[in-house]
């Protein structure tokens, strides 16, 4: 049996102030927050137009006609996010690891890849769609291509560059000795990467990956201008019945709803990452 030791008189008095400090924070948050929430409901009560745009855009029984279309729509974003997810984890791999070849005979690999990265995240997104989905059936017309394979290509091809570069940030953070270390055991230059340098370079970039993913996961709405059926396409066609955008207010909030799990992952990796760095751990 461990019998605890009384504090010390200063210990005391540390966390009577530290409570003292953390209720004053609840407290201050708590008041601005009220008053933050009356400003805005001051401002709505005041402005002429508030009582239209709350039946035209917050309509509860509009919400209620439309979420089921709007779900099924929201799911063909779901597939479309899945596969061009796996198809940026594979296509950014190879360019980030292509970039951080070394030696002058791989010099034509990494002058590819670099162009590659500097077209592709110079290229907005919603034009890259534009060009992927109304080029790639120009070039043989008696085919009949799924927007949605099309959509996800353009999102795969402009979301690698993306992704490279953070990875190849990752890979270049690893520092030297670990590579000569792997080697003078024996390992293969493949080796050395995929059990070395790659699980160090991604971990140490991992809330920035998964910031990326949410991106992505906002754009694959974008697809809706090849006329997929997707959860924003669903949305303007349940408008276009009603003349009331309450549709569009839910699939904004499907997104936010899905999109908010990773967000929060994202709060989490960085919280860890910035606690092993204060103890000093190795990331």
């Amino acid at each position: 049996m461990t019998l605890e030791r009384p504090l010390s008189a200063v210990e005391v008095e540390r966390r009577a102030y530290r409570r003292r400090r953390s209720q004053r924070s609840v407290l201050l948050a708590a008041l601005s927050t009220l008053v933050v929430a009356a400003v805005v409901v001051g401002v709505l009560a005041l402005t002429p137009g508030t009582a239209v745009v709350a039946r035209t855009f917050f309509d509860p029984a509009e919400a209620v006609r439309v979420l089921p279309a709007v779900l099924a729509g929201l799911w063909v974003n779901v597939v479309v996010l899945v596969f061009a997810a796996i198809g940026v984890a594979v296509v950014a791999t190879l360019l980030a690891v292509l970039r951080t070849l070394r030696g002058p005979v791989f010099a034509p690999l990494r002058f590819l890849a670099a162009v590659y990265t500097d077209v592709f995240r110079g290229v907005p997104v919603i034009v890259m769609i534009l060009l992927i989905g109304f080029g790639v059936p120009g070039l043989n017309p008696s085919v009949l291509y799924d927007s949605r394979l099309l959509g996800g290509l353009a999102l795969v091809l402009t979301y690698s560059a993306y992704v490279a570069e953070v990875l190849r940030a990752g890979i270049e953070s690893v520092h030297p000795s670990q590579r000569l270390a792997a080697r003078s055991l024996g390992l293969t230059h493949g080796q050395t990467l995929r059990l070395v340098v790659l699980p160090q370079g991604v971990r140490r970039v991992t809330p920035a990956l998964v910031n990326d993913f949410v991106s992505m996961q906002k754009d694959v709405g974008l697809i809706s201008i090849l006329g997929a059926v997707d959860a924003v396409r669903a949305a303007q066609i349940q408008v276009a019945v009603n003349y009331n955008y309450t549709a569009y207010v839910v699939a904004g909030l499907l997104f936010v709803l899905l999109s908010l799990p990773f967000i929060r992952l994202t709060d989490v990796l960085e919280r860890r990452a910035r606690i092993r760095q204060q103890q000093g751990g190795v990331l």
